[in-house]
């Protein structure tokens, strides 16, 4: 039976039964790997998209429920890492494992479209039927009030000084937006013959805080 609906913006059509889950549409038929599989049960989250902006489990919902709709997966939040959510989890390095971190992902990015400054509370309320087998959770809540930051102020983050180096050994601060574009833990290169100002660099983000904000592996 056909289904039309948009995904990541774009019109899509279906030809599978009507109670075939979403989440099997997205994976297999329309091959977005971003959504996870994790007890098909709406227990774990991992499977979390948005429909028409709100958290779903999409391994419960059948394809017939998103007719007429517009799903959002991982892939479809940002084509490239500029949503605050995946700057955020770049930038503090949130994964460990990070297979349930799409489904993380998009349950915090849909409670900051609907609360921009959420508590520690909201937070832990609209996270707290995502599991984290490897126990991520404070750096989650605390990448949550990170992007909420990024979200609140992108103006001023993009005028923040930026204070130069101007003696032999010191080291030049990076901005907001450079520590989100390299991530917290981003690699800053020394220019040839620019001893006295090149930024100290540090370790490269790891693969698994990129895989997440992206979906990952399958």
């Amino acid at each position: 039976m056909p289904f039309e609906f948009v995904i990541n913006g774009r019109p899509t059509r279906v030809d599978v039964p009507a109670n075939m889950p979403l989440l099997w549409v997205i994976r297999d038929v329309l091959n977005l790997r971003g959504t996870k599989y994790g007890c098909g049960m709406a227990l774990c989250g991992a499977c979390t998209v948005h429909i028409d902006g709100e958290a779903t489990r999409s391994c419960i919902t059948p394809v017939s429920e998103a007719a007429g709709k517009k799903v959002t997966t991982i892939e479809g939040l940002s084509a490239d890492l500029s949503h605050p959510v995946q700057k955020a989890w770049i930038e503090l390095d949130v994964p460990q494992c990070g297979y349930c971190q799409s489904g993380q992902i998009m349950s915090a990015a849909a409670l900051l479209a609907k609360k921009p400054r959420p508590t520690d509370a909201e937070v832990d309320d609209a996270m707290s039927g995502i599991i984290c087998r490897c126990g991520t959770y404070q750096r989650i809540r605390e990448a949550i009030h990170r992007a909420a930051q990024m979200h609140a102020a992108p103006a001023r983050q993009k005028a923040s000084p930026v204070k130069k180096a101007n003696k032999p050994g010191e080291t030049a601060a990076m901005t907001p937006d450079e520590l989100a574009a390299n991530g917290a833990t981003g690699v800053l290169s020394r220019p040839e013959g620019a001893a006295g100002r090149a930024r100290t660099p540090v370790a490269p983000q790891t693969t698994a805080a990129v895989g997440a904000a992206t979906g990952g592996a399958e």
